[in-house]
């Protein structure tokens, strides 16, 4: 029988600076940072948590064995649509609030679960980020 994935269970983003970083998505997506222990004599870790999800940031200079990183990490090379419940008039509001730039948006898009209404921004390393709610 092949195997099936079922969820995401988290994923890994590669960054510039992990404080720069992890304090925009704090500060902008309400993200909730955390240092870890990953074991094994391993320097500690920095991850992002929100609702039931986690990435873990990465720098992007981290040493390929010791981090296990991907062949070709590189900051900024993240295209990630996050869900939320506001609408997008007040998302448009808290990114203008906070200085950051707007890509585009908001627009219908096609989510997962059918058309989204998305407002589109970039991370301090340049990756598109997409802020979308289902529905109104």
């Amino acid at each position: 029988m092949p195997v099936k994935v079922d969820a995401l269970d988290h994923l890994v983003i590669n960054v510039a600076d992990v404080a720069v970083t992890t304090e925009w998505y704090r500060k902008i997506l309400g993200m909730e940072v955390k240092v870890f222990d990953p074991g094994g004599g391993k320097a500690p870790r920095t991850s992002l948590h929100f609702g039931n999800q986690k990435i873990n940031v990465r720098p992007r200079d981290a040493d390929k064995v010791e981090w296990f990183t991907a062949d070709r990490a590189t900051a900024g090379s993240e295209d990630l649509c996050f869900l939320t419940s506001a609408a997008p008039d007040e998302v448009v509001a808290h990114l203008q609030a906070h200085d950051v730039a707007i890509e585009a948006g908001p627009a219908p898009k096609q989510g997962a679960r059918g058309t989204l209404r998305s407002v589109y921004c970039r991370d301090p390393d340049g990756s598109l980020i997409e802020i979308s709610s289902y529905g109104d």
